[in-house]
């Protein structure tokens, strides 16, 4: 598809050819239809070039890196122990290559590759890395010998070539993984070799131009320009201070939203739009509802999909069982048998390390020792009376997989002794994977002696006391040794008593299930009995023949046939231990051969391992063989590894009707084997499935799609005795059809009874009754799930495609795990994946199943190998099952949890990704084509128009929501204030009547009072700074002077002054010493902009202005006037001055926005004395009082409250400012505490502060005398929606010392108008309420009980001010809303702001923020918009007034708002559930770039766990917002901005994320 920009394409070409792409992507034409019309198109244009008519069928040649001696060792290397023998097949790796070759024609998918900080490149390969040529080494340690691992002594083994490369290149490779295109010094490594931009281009070219098929609506691309400048950080610019981020520039706030910043990140994003703009496949079909209930996608069959057509099945029966006479009524009698008549024939040998006989043991030791086992359990445990364990009590025997004879004899010892033996594995440490499962099933089981060989009693982990420690999970066991030499001797009176079968417990097999839980399997002696017979019969075991075993013997067919049946027949069974394997894969062919074994028991993995090895034995003859039993025949991959051993030993007198596979599960023991035949000319059963249509649990026979399909062997029939059925997988046990999948059943005798203590689940396992189609029974006995999914085809032969706790039901179609697994194997470069060690699982994420694939990558691979492997595997999944991987993860090697034998541990594994602690090096996660079931995109409903009748203040059917405060003007009260118009004339006053009366007082990090102010001082200070104004710097009246002080008294005075002057004041947060180069451009712009004609600050910060780092940051030559008041002339003016009209401006009120605006609104002196007298009225504000102030006093309420209220009402201001709280985090408390204040105003910031600070240290602040319990108000002053965790998290913490929970509220402003609510002091409670965050989106409020799912808190911001109305409208139509709706805060009030103060006259766009009016209801009152979404409810509580109580929600900021899919999103619900989901994430941030959600995490922990929150973040994302995040970026602690009011600056990380300035340590781009 790259050719579309590289063709010089007429036009008329280039529309049909996106007018096809449009057919496809609406589903009107096929893929093929597509490619051929499209080829046509294009025919005429392609250049033609040798070779491209090839058919993708045919599989790409295999190329071979030639290295000295490659071809003679071709054999070896190619299939050396790295792939997972379980799985390999060499057809299947054709399939999946063509399956590639397919994909790649079809145009490569373009994944851009996520950026690593350097470091962790590093270190994720380094902690795993093992230089090439030491990696033979650790082979020999048998701990990590794996039943699964396909590993092997001579993997590792470097050739020549490799072997030379020295120590320091080898480091110097890892360090440089993959930076190679990565010159400068920007931390993240680049995007692999070719560089971002070539990628890039390679993208562009593979644009589709259609209709996206994303649900999604498709990302507007319209403002990406391609060449876009690439940003790069200057060399060493790391500034001094991390406090604040090293970005968010004053030039950059202005960037509106989708306007590229160019630099790496905006072309990977720009990348990944690309890629997801590509057509998928047509969607299922839609459904919605347009109620809250957003129903997610209902999967529609699809009804081209294939459906069984066979007739019903009917039971298959194995033939009788024919009991010969001379078979022993018992195991135990079949001991005794041939323990006393042949008592020196051999019965077990066991071999040491170096494949010698270590040991054998006649069946007369067996007998002697395990009664002298039998009888020292009976009676050397307790006492005489209370003996430890009676008959029938189970023990856990723990032997090490070399030892079967120690094993065999504590078995057969606990049979005699009629106790139940429960077989587990040897645990290695206290924190083994599973272990603890195990624990529970000990306990369940009743188990308190565990049995155990000396050489293992001494391997276990002891305490510093020599005890062996107990287990995590484990019950207390007194471990009991059973060697020989331990043992006293039975008396001669005493004799086991040796019974007949019956129907007690034998033993109890252990099996680990899909979610990791234990349980034991119990089998009756009947049962046991009843199977050895079965064996014997199906395999034609005789008397004293011999048998080679490399099964694990203590569970499964290594028990059945090595430890029982052989008993049984008096067989001698050479036990090969899996030790002996690791080291000498041929050493069971090598037994075989010398003992001229008849059988041996194998699994297809070590036929595998002797293919790989056999080269240099000459004399191999497995002619003796009559039957090799392969015990995994039920994994549809062992079919490969049977005929290629017998490909190549059919030579050595191997005869093909000797392989025999069989089926087994824990419940049903042996399910079905092939009969060894004499007649070769039956060839065994073969069955070549589509996989399309196993997905859909349909037996189909493959016809064209050659690529995915599965080739079965047959597992022979049913056992001798028993009758099998299949029945559907889920749902009532229905017989299927002959051409449908489903679970295998039996009945039989010889099958496990139930699973331990667990009634409910063994009804539904070992109870099962069959149904036909008219609902009857099949038979009156009741059959057991074999847990095997599969058919039973022509003459009753037996064929199992998987099993069902590797089932995945993604989509409504089935997955086997298994099968995903051997694609991703057989992806090229094949051993890239460590030693096979390969998990698949599926993991639920709203209503479907997920499927994640973790893989171990080689300790030598590239960030590069990594990602294209990584590609690979998604695409050849995709192609030859037609399933989205979910995500994909690649760890270190060895860092999967292993099972006893070396194998993964699945459930573990699946628990460690779901907790965040994999610590995955790298991971590809595809939610966008993954995940389909999204509800439909939103389309706006038309709101109801005027049309709809207005009845009195109803509106379709409710009230109005609209509230007021108290009325200012009816209001009498000794306000002596009030017959003042400015406040300079309240000043004024109060330094006449009361001047001594101190107004403000300072506190500094120590508590003590820094300095203080009272009238008249503060008075005499104005007067001065208004002559200076006048004589120094010039000003006429009506000039705006900008006030560049900390927070303080200065401050305070300056302000007064301006107003004695005539001046207007601009408040201006001084630039930080530390921070210079981001936090003056920020003041420069506010003095700019506010066109102010001077500036005036203290000494210090006047230096500060003029310094070198300043002129770096910023031109000072363009500064106005800075005046210096620290050095006041002495001289009063000779007059004040009074302005004429109280309309005209008091002080201009600038900020900046959350969302980067910076908005300067005006307020005349008549708002502001309506503003100080609506505060002083809530807050019953007298000279006699003190407040605690601890806030920024730069803008909104926070500078009243801190500048204007005490000279308006006359209280005592106590000013604590918030930057001392970082020096002593309890200086606000203990002031409050000291001053004995009732009412305190704080930000969020200050509260986050004391909650994170002070938390532990409540106790110690008790004993320094913090006491709380006199505040009456504490108010938080926001703009935004309340923080209810905060407040309450506060609120607890405190309560210890005394403060009333109800005692914090939060208040409410905006641009328009400062102060909406404020708690205050009468009036009812701030009351919470719940609301569906799923209504919501839909800009609807649907209340719902406390604790309901997608329940969201909202707080009511405090009680509407005085002289405050409020009405709820709809942003777009302005038509007025109902009570407890969703829509925007109008404000009326006689302290709303007078309009912006702009410089660039655009007032056309925000006159209507000031002045709007209702389109119908009330038309003629004029409100200011606050651009804040919320509703009011009429509450059952009544004001001070004796009215009802209106309560007022903030929701959230339209700007701040994102549409995604037609629904509203505010950020901070996303960010919310995102920082639940792990420890380490502290804090968050989301913004949209083109549609795509970008999550910025903060975290707080080792980098090792960055890729850990990939996945939870997308989970967490998809299940509570029903959204795919786009982008995951990972990043250090402080780097999201925050400003002063404790609120997040999305919009300036926004800039710094696309100008790639974040310095992130992991950024993912999901697909």
């Amino acid at each position: 598809m790259a050719d579309r920009d590289t063709l010089p394409l007429p036009l008329e070409v280039r529309d049909r050819l996106a007018e096809l792409e449009l057919e496809l992507s609406e589903g009107d034409i096929t893929q093929k239809g597509y490619e051929k019309k499209r080829s046509k198109l294009i025919g005429a244009f392609l250049p033609k070039a040798p070779g491209k008519g090839m058919d993708p069928s045919v599989p790409h040649e295999r190329r071979t890196p030639v290295t000295p001696g490659s071809s003679s060792r071709y054999h070896r290397r190619r299939s050396s122990g790295s792939r997972d023998e379980r799985y390999r097949s060499d057809v299947h790796t054709e399939a999946v290559q063509a399956a590639l070759a397919k994909q790649k024609e079809r145009g490569k998918m373009a994944v851009p590759m996520p950026s690593k900080r350097r470091s962790l490149v590093v270190q994720s390969s380094m902690d795993a890395y093992t230089p090439p040529g030491e990696e033979h080494i650790g082979h020999q340690d048998t701990s990590s010998g794996s039943e699964e691992e396909g590993s092997m002594q001579g993997e590792g083994t470097p050739t020549s070539s490799q072997g030379s490369i020295n120590m320091e290149n080898w480091i110097s490779r890892a360090i440089h993984g993959s930076t190679t295109s990565s010159t400068t010094s920007s931390s993240s490594t680049q995007s692999g070799g070719s560089g971002a931009a070539s990628r890039l281009a390679d993208v562009m070219g593979q644009t589709h131009l259609g209709k996206s098929e994303n649900h999604s609506t498709p990302p507007d691309v319209t403002s990406y320009t391609t060449d876009s400048i690439q940003v790069e950080r200057p060399q060493g610019s790391t500034t001094a201070s991390r406090a604040t981020p090293k970005y968010g520039n004053a030039e950059l706030m202005e960037t509106g939203d989708g306007v590229p910043v160019g630099g790496r990140v905006s072309a990977k994003i720009q990348q990944l739009v690309n890629t997801l703009k590509r057509p998928k496949r047509p969607p299922l079909r839609e459904f919605f509802v347009d109620d809250f209930e957003e129903l997610l996608e209902v999967q529609q069959p699809d009804p081209n999909q294939p459906k069984a057509e066979g007739a019903q099945m009917l039971a298959m029966r194995g033939e009788q069982l024919g009991v010969v006479t001379n078979w022993p009524p018992s195991l135990e009698a079949a001991l005794q048998r041939w323990g006393t008549i042949s008592p020196k024939a051999p019965c077990l040998t066991t071999m040491d390390t170096n494949g010698k006989p270590l040991y054998i043991l006649t069946y007369g030791k067996l007998w002697v020792r395990s009664m002298k086992v039998a009888y020292n359990i009976l009676h050397k445990l307790g006492s005489k009376q209370e003996p430890m364990v009676r008959p029938g009590d189970r023990v856990a025997l723990v032997f090490p997989n070399n030892d079967p004879a120690a094993f065999m004899v504590a078995f057969y010892g606990c049979l005699l002794a009629e106790l139940v033996p429960v077989p587990i594995e040897v645990p290695l440490t206290r924190k083994d994977a599973g272990s603890q499962q195990i624990g529970f099933l000990l306990g369940s089981c009743g188990v308190t002696v565990a049995l155990t060989s000396d050489a293992c009693h001494k391997g276990l982990p002891k305490s510093t006391t020599g005890e062996i420690p107990q287990f995590k999970g484990w019950p207390k066991l007194l471990w009991f040794v059973t060697e020989s030499k331990h043992l006293s001797k039975p008396p001669r009176d005493w004799f086991p008593h040796i019974k007949d079968a019956n129907n007690d417990t034998a033993y109890i097999e252990y099996k680990t299930c899909k979610d990791g839980s234990v349980l034991g399997v119990t089998v009756m002696r009947l049962a046991l009995l009843t199977h050895c017979q079965a064996l014997t019969q199906s395999c034609g075991y005789t008397e004293a023949e011999t048998i080679v075993n490399v099964l694990d013997f203590k569970k499964d067919v290594g028990l059945w046939h090595g430890i029982l049946t052989s008993v049984m027949n008096m067989m001698h069974v050479i036990s090969i231990p899996y030790s002996l394997m690791k080291v000498n894969p041929l050493s069971w062919i090598q037994k075989v051969c010398q003992y001229k074994a008849k059988v041996a028991c194998v699994k297809s993995r070590d036929m595998h391992w002797a293919l790989v090895a056999h080269k240099d034995q000459r004399d191999i003859n497995l002619s003796s063989l009559r039957m090799l039993v392969v015990a995994d025949g039920s994994n549809p991959w062992s079919i490969s590894s049977c005929d290629a051993f017998l490909n190549v030993f059919q030579s050595k007198g191997l005869k093909p009707e000797v392989i025999c596979p069989c089926a087994s599960s824990p419940e049903a023991l042996t399910v079905a084997i092939r009969r060894p035949t004499d007649d070769s000319n039956q060839p065994p059963g073969r069955g070549v499935l589509s996989m399309q249509g196993l997905s859909h649990g349909v037996i189909r026979v493959d016809s064209e799609e050659k690529l995915s399909v599965l080739t079965l062997q047959d597992v022979g029939t049913a056992m001798p005795g028993a009758l099998m059925c299949v029945v559907k997988p889920d749902g009532v046990p229905q017989l299927c059809k002959t051409d449908e999948i489903g679970e295998l059943c039996v009945c039989s005798v010889a099958t496990g009874t139930s699973y331990y203590g667990l009634s409910g689940m063994t009804k539904n396992t070992f109870e099962v009754f069959p149904m036909n189609s008219v609902g009857a029974p099949i038979s009156e006995y009741p059959f057991t799930r074999t847990g095997l999914l599969g058919f039973v085809g022509p003459g009753g032969l037996c064929f199992i495609a998987g099993k069902m706790d590797g089932l995945m039901v993604v989509g409504g179609r089935r997955h086997n795990a298994d099968d995903i697994v051997a694609t991703a194997l057989a992806v090229e470069p094949m051993k890239f994946v460590y030693r096979g060690r390969i998990a698949v699982f599926s993991i639920t994420v709203l209503h479907d199943e997920r499927i994640v694939v973790v893989a171990e990558q080689r300790p030598d691979s590239t960030e590069e190998d990594s990602f294209q492997w990584m590609s690979r595997v998604l695409q050849a999944i995709d192609g030859i099952h037609q399933v989205g991987v979910y995500c994909l993860a690649l760890v270190p090697s060895n860092t999967l949890p292993k099972t006893p034998l070396g194998g993964i541990h699945l459930s573990e594994s699946k628990q460690l990704f779901l907790e965040g602690s994999l610590h995955p090096c790298n991971v590809l996660m595809c939610p966008h084509t993954c995940v389909t079931n999204l509800p439909k995109p939103r389309q706006k409903q038309p709101e109801i128009g005027p049309a709809s009748v207005m009845v009195g203040n109803l509106v379709s059917g409710k009230r109005i929501a609209q509230a007021s405060g108290r009325d200012l003007g009816q209001m009498e009260d000794n306000d002596q204030a009030r017959k003042f118009l400015f406040l300079s004339e309240v000043l004024q006053w109060r330094a006449q009547t009361t001047p001594d009366h101190v107004l403000y007082t300072l506190l500094n990090s120590r508590g003590t009072i820094a300095s203080s102010l009272s009238c008249v001082q503060l008075h005499k200070r104005a007067e001065k700074i208004a002559t200076m104004l006048a004589e120094r710097g010039h000003l006429q009246d009506g000039d705006h002077v900008a006030l560049v002080y900390p927070p303080g008294i200065d401050l305070i005075a300056a302000f007064y002054g301006c107003l004695y002057a005539g001046c207007v004041p601009i408040t201006v947060r001084p630039p930080h010493p530390q921070n210079i180069a981001t936090t003056l451009p920020t003041v420069k712009m506010i003095v700019e902009v506010s066109r102010s004609a001077c500036m005036m600050t203290t000494a210090v910060i006047c230096k500060l202005l003029r310094s070198k780092e300043a002129s770096a940051a910023v031109d000072v030559r363009t500064w106005p006037p800075v005046l210096d008041t620290d050095d006041l002339p002495k001289k009063k003016p000779p007059l004040l001055y009074k302005p004429s009209n109280p309309d005209t401006l008091a002080y201009l009120d600038f900020s900046v926005s959350t969302t980067g605006m910076l908005a300067g609104v005006k307020m005349s002196h008549t708002a502001t004395s309506a503003f100080c007298r609506s505060i002083k009225l809530q807050c019953e504000l007298y000279p006699s009082r003190e407040v605690a102030i601890c806030l920024d006093p730069y803008c909104g309420l926070g500078f009243v409250i801190w500048c204007l209220c005490s000279v308006y009402s006359g209280h005592q201001s106590i000013l604590i400012p918030p930057s001392e709280l970082e020096v002593n985090p309890a200086l606000w408390l203990l002031a409050v505490s000291q001053y004995k204040v009732r009412d305190t105003f704080c930000s969020y910031s200050v509260m986050e502060l004391c909650t994170k600070g002070l938390g532990l240290q409540t106790e110690s602040l008790k004993s320094r005398g913090l006491d709380l319990s006199r505040v009456r108000t504490c108010v938080v002053v926001a703009e935004e929606r309340p923080r209810i965790a905060l407040t309450q998290s506060f609120s607890k913490l405190f309560k210890d010392l005394g403060l009333h929970p109800r005692a914090v509220s939060t208040s409410f402003g905006c641009r328009v108008n400062l102060a909406i609510c404020l708690q205050g002091t009468s009036g009812p409670d701030p009351t919470t309420v719940y609301v569906d965050m799923r209504a919501l989106r839909h800009d609807r409020v649907r209340l719902v009980e406390r604790g309901s799912p997608h329940s969201l808190p909202l707080m009511e911001s405090g009680k509407i001010l005085p002289g405050v109305r409020i009405i709820i409208a709809n942003p777009e139509t302005k038509g007025p809303l109902g009570d407890s709706h969703l829509g925007e805060i109008w404000v009326c009030s006689g302290h709303n702001a007078s309009g912006y103060f702009t410089v660039y006259g655009d007032e056309a766009l925000q006159s209507d923020h000031f002045n709007s009016r209702l389109s119908f209801g009330d038309t003629q009152t004029i409100w200011a918009r606050t651009g804040y979404l919320g509703f009011l409810r009429r509450t059952e509580l009544t004001d001070a007034s004796g009215e009802r109580h209106d309560a007022l929600y903030v929701v959230g900021a339209l700007d701040e708002a994102m549409e995604l899919r037609g629904m509203r999103y505010h950020p901070i619900d996303i960010e919310t559930s995102v920082i639940r989901t792990h420890k380490s994430i502290t804090e968050c941030a989301v913004f949209t770039w083109t549609n795509l959600l970008v999550v910025v995490v903060e975290l707080d922990g080792s980098e090792q766990e960055a890729l850990d929150l990939v996945p939870l973040v997308t989970n967490v994302v998809l299940e509570e917002h029903y959204l795919i995040v786009g982008v995951v970026v990972v990043v250090d602690i402080g780097v999201i901005p925050i400003n002063s009011r404790g609120e997040k600056q999305r919009m300036h990380l926004r800039d710094g994320f696309l100008a790639d300035q974040l310095d992130p340590i992991y950024v993912a781009y999901n697909m």
